[in-house]
């Protein structure tokens, strides 16, 4: 019998707990023995990313993305943009609507100056994400659902120059799983499953993580990363 919707399937009992799940199952010893970057590529993420930054004892950072949406509906995503104006394209979305291919790189223009560019200021107080050069690269989110924002992250750190990709998630479907894991070097997930619904159903509290605490995590990082460099 098929699963039914309201049945909560509860594998988290907050942020927490997923990112202490998250943490055990990475290969610490060989990203620290490598210079690891650690970026967290939503808001969500941020905290995961931090928290595995802490573990690695790496920098961390953030990778913005934003998403280009449809002109008839609005809900709808049909790509995602970079912060180094990378776009990829949800091909099946774009081929069944007939959009056009110059809409899309126009309005993911559009984004990156009116979003991105506000988001690098708001978040980085200007600076660009830079610094990945021959590092090894964990891309972290909270969770991954159709894959383009994660698709937009890898293509954006190859771009400016990583040397291996890793992505590092606490849950997600086993088809976003498997599509991922040809375009990286390795995927750390402890939880893979079948029939993906949305992130609240499976923690027993998921509170949504605001921009105060994002600038907080990102004050700390400036200040730990000033501190090392004048010692």
């Amino acid at each position: 019998m098929p699963k039914k919707i309201e049945e909560r399937e509860t594998i988290f009992r907050d942020r927490e707990d997923a990112s202490r799940a998250l943490i055990d199952i990475l290969p610490k010893d060989i990203l620290k023995a490598n210079e690891t970057v650690v970026l967290g590529v939503s808001e969500g993420g941020v905290y995961f990313a931090n928290e595995v930054a802490k573990a690695l004892d790496s920098r961390m950072d953030l990778l913005l993305t934003e998403p280009v949406r449809s002109l008839v509906n609005p809900d709808l995503v049909i790509a995602m943009v970079g912060e180094t104006q990378e776009v990829v394209m949800h091909k099946a979305l774009i081929e069944s609507f007939g959009i056009s291919k110059d809409y899309i790189y126009q309005e993911a223009h559009e984004r990156y100056k009116e979003n991105i560019i506000g988001y690098i200021n708001k978040y980085r107080y200007g600076k660009m994400l830079d610094g990945l050069d021959e590092k090894y690269v964990v891309l972290v989110d909270e969770c991954v659902e159709t894959g383009l924002t994660m698709m937009t992250a890898i293509k954006t750190a190859i771009s400016l120059g990583a040397k291996n990709v890793f992505i590092a998630v606490p849950i997600l479907d086993n088809v976003v799983y498997e599509n991922l894991l040809k375009v990286c070097d390795n995927l750390f997930c402890p939880h893979k499953i079948d029939d993906y619904v949305s992130i609240e159903y499976y923690y027993d509290s998921l509170e949504r993580f605001t921009f105060e605490e994002i600038d907080k995590i990102m004050v700390n990082n400036e200040n730990e990363g000033k501190i090392e460099n004048d010692e």
